[in-house]
Order: structure tokens, then C-alpha cells, then sequence
């Protein structure tokens, strides 16, 4: 299935989809992941932190596949900057990946992956989350997935 499959005139998700973050930190920790930095992302990230980019990557990036990700070298693979297993230090400036979670392509392709995404996720249906509409989702997916420039989209 390709990207832009997933984007249908007539979506699974027509009505929305109820997601709310509870800053649970169990999509930052648990099991090995990785956080694809942008160019974007790193220069946030060390304006926020206030160090170079030299010192940033030196001291909070691992390189994968010719592509740089946060480090999650602690015991329960979480992320770096997760605290008292629960809190984002750098939530204001997060990832983009992190911002477009739980509205990744892969999991919002069926109502199966949405629904096997919520065993991992207390916040996706959680019953006190706001419906988000399906244009957004869309939208989201799509600055993700790099078919839409977050300059044509912001994600907060």
C-alpha cells in the first residue's frame, strides 16, 4: 500500500478520531524505537537546550541508517529526554515525530491499526479526548510522512 493509498476520498475515519495526550511516556519508553531528528528538530532542540549543534549530536543523538535519532540508551529504551518516566524536558520543541504521533500513515491505514496502536497508547479514544477532525488527521499524516512541508501546515 503506498502513502498516499492511505488518504482515501472516503476514510475509515470519516467522524474523527478521539486523541488526547494523558504524558504517560509509554510512546517514549518500553521498547526500542527511534526518533528521526530533522534539520528542523536539532536546530529547536539546541536553541532550546542552548548548546551547539556539535555538542547536541555528540551528546544526545545515535546515527541509524545514515539518519540521526534521539538516544534511548537508558534501561527501558526510553527516550533521552523523558523524565521521572513520564515528563518530555523538551515537549515546547519535541520531534515532528513526536508532535504527529498517534497520526502516522501506519496507523490510522485501518480501524485494526488504530485500534491495536490504542494497546500502547491510553490517549488514543480516551473517553475525555477531543474528536479530531478527519481533515487534520489527514493533514498530520501528511507533514509526517513528508508529503506536506509543516511550513505549509505547522504542528504544534
Amino acid at each position: 500500500m503506498s502513502k498516499l493509498e492511505v488518504m482515501q476520498d472516503d476514510p475509515w475515519y470519516k467522524k474523527g478520531l478521539r486523541f488526547k495526550c494523558t504524558g504517560c511516556g509509554k510512546c517514549c519508553s518500553g521498547s526500542p524505537g527511534y526518533v528521526f531528528l530533522t534539520e528542523e528538530d536539532i536546530a529547536a532542540l539546541c536553541a532550546h537546550l542552548n548548546i551547539s549543534e556539535e555538542e547536541f549530536i555528540k551528546r544526545y543523538t545515535k546515527s541509524l541508517h545514515r539518519r540521526l535519532s534521539l538516544r534511548d540508551d537508558k534501561p527501558n529504551y526510553a527516550c533521552i529526554f523523558l523524565q521521572e518516566g513520564k515528563y518530555c524536558s523538551v515537549y515546547k520543541v519535541r520531534p515532528l515525530q513526536c508532535r504527529t504521533y498517534p497520526f502516522w500513515l501506519m496507523n490510522i491505514s485501518s480501524e485494526k491499526q488504530w485500534v491495536e496502536e490504542s494497546s500502547r497508547c491510553e490517549g488514543i479514544n480516551h473517553p475525555d479526548a477531543p474528536v479530531v477532525t478527519a481533515e487534520e488527521i489527514e493533514k498530520i499524516a501528511a507533514v509526517h510522512a513528508g508529503l506536506l512541508s509543516e511550513k505549509e501546515y505547522p504542528i504544534s
